[in-house]
């Protein structure tokens, strides 16, 4: 062998995708595109228009967003240099990268901004069930809106998508509130009090979250940790009035709207931006339980990226777990087969192809085999009828159309071809 050949040979077959992506055909696509069809059904029904934000944005925009201190930017994050030597990054997540469109573009004027967005993020973690580097969300914000009901709006959505998936019954909606400014100070320094007397017990974890950022102790899974979370002081007690005002409201909202909760103290997010409500969809379908949707309200996120103080409220769901739960989808199946023989038949076999398409019947060719060889392809296609286009036909400017369930076939002019099938589909049967 010729040594390019045997390089481009050894090549081939060391070529592989890069470790925690993946490659999706059949079933496991068609869950994918159930989902992201029907969140695109029903965030219409909520009026979320579609938004779109580059794959890759300034490092600064991820690092003053997340904070240089996270997990997510000192050591997930894929960081590259453009020719140019300006820093950038794959988007970890949605939500910063929709603030800083929300910024630059002035869409304030436009507040309060429905938008929802879907497409892969890219985080350098371990691979595991449901969770890859390359992953996929959904997402869903309502930026310039500081009432309860806007908190109430995304969660509503977000629950309706999960009972048109059919898996609302796999999924607990656990809720929380963070309090405004001040409750969350107040409660910050209680726990920092709670916590240090008890530093000889806490894992090491805790001890480095008590100086960067204690509400995360609530989180831990060391067992260490859990009977001093459990004693931990809660929220409640540091709520303002006008805290606890907002977090009724959104209670009752979701009441009014037929969503239910549980209440999940422990619920917490760790930066200063985030505001009052808290919320995640969790089941424990998976395995261990684990988020499919989260949220909540990041009130002060937009003002510590520079823009203006801007209330916002939003979530983003995992588009690999959640297809994970729904039920097998039937995969996308053809309504016609047509069936061409001979060199003649082929223009007239396009002709009816792109008249069964325009009216919306899907239908497809089969270009390969003996007539026999076509008609299996049919039937396994889940075809219901088969069109079949020979010599005869073609110089008497007929199609013979065949119900692949009954049997039963009948002529067809061609001119009323596309009519007849379209009625025979509806269910008023073949009519020659």
């Amino acid at each position: 062998m010729p040594a390019f050949a045997y390089r481009v040979a050894t090549m081939t077959r060391s070529i592989q995708k890069p470790r925690g992506t993946q490659d999706m055909i059949g079933e496991q696509a068609a869950r994918f595109d159930h989902v992201v069809e029907t969140f695109n059904r029903v965030r219409k029904l909520y009026g979320f228009g579609r938004v779109e934000v580059p794959v890759f944005e300034a490092t600064a925009v991820f690092s003053r967003s997340l904070g240089e201190t996270t997990d997510v930017v000192s050591k997930e994050m894929y960081c590259f240099e453009d020719r140019g030597g300006d820093p950038l990054t794959l988007r970890p997540e949605f939500t910063a990268g929709i603030a800083r469109a929300y910024i630059e573009n002035g869409w304030q004027q436009h507040a309060p901004v429905k938008v929802a967005a879907w497409g892969p993020l890219f985080r350098y973690e371990r691979p595991q069930k449901g969770r890859f580097r390359q992953f996929h969300q959904l997402d869903a914000e309502v930026l310039g809106a500081g009432e309860p009901a806007a908190d109430v709006e995304v969660i509503a959505l977000a629950q309706q998508l999960l009972a048109e998936l059919g898996v609302a019954d796999r999924v607990v909606l656990q809720l929380n509130t963070l309090g405004d400014a001040e409750t969350r100070s107040a409660w910050r320094a209680a726990l920092v009090a709670h916590f240090s007397k008890h530093l000889d017990v806490l894992s090491a974890e805790s001890r480095e979250r008590l100086e960067k950022n204690p509400l995360r102790i609530l989180d831990s899974k060391a067992e260490s940790d859990k009977a001093l979370v459990a004693d931990a002081p809660r929220i409640d007690a540091y709520m303002t009035a006008e805290a606890g005002a907002f977090f009724e409201s959104v209670q009752r909202g979701l009441e009014a709207s037929s969503v239910a909760f549980v209440r999940a103290e422990s619920l917490v997010r760790g930066f200063d931006y985030y505001r009052h409500t808290a919320f995640e969809f969790v089941t424990d379908a998976l395995g261990a339980q684990g988020t499919v949707i989260g949220g909540g309200r990041y009130d002060g996120l937009i003002g510590s990226m520079g823009g203006p103080e801007t209330p916002a409220v939003g979530w983003a769901g995992g588009i690999e777990r959640l297809a994970m739960l729904v039920a097998e989808p039937v995969l996308p199946q053809v309504s016609v087969a047509v069936i061409a023989m001979g060199g003649a038949a082929e223009p007239v076999a396009l002709r009816l192809l792109a008249g069964l398409r325009r009216v919306g019947i899907a239908a497809e060719q089969g270009w390969r085999g003996n007539l026999k060889k076509k008609m299996e392809r049919a039937g396994k296609s889940g075809a219901r009828l088969a069109v079949i286009i020979g010599e005869d036909e073609v110089a008497g400017g007929t199609v013979t159309v065949r119900d692949l369930g009954s049997g039963e076939q009948v002529p067809l002019m061609f001119d009323a071809a596309v009519t007849a099938i379209a009625a025979s589909l509806a269910g008023g049967g073949l009519q020659g």
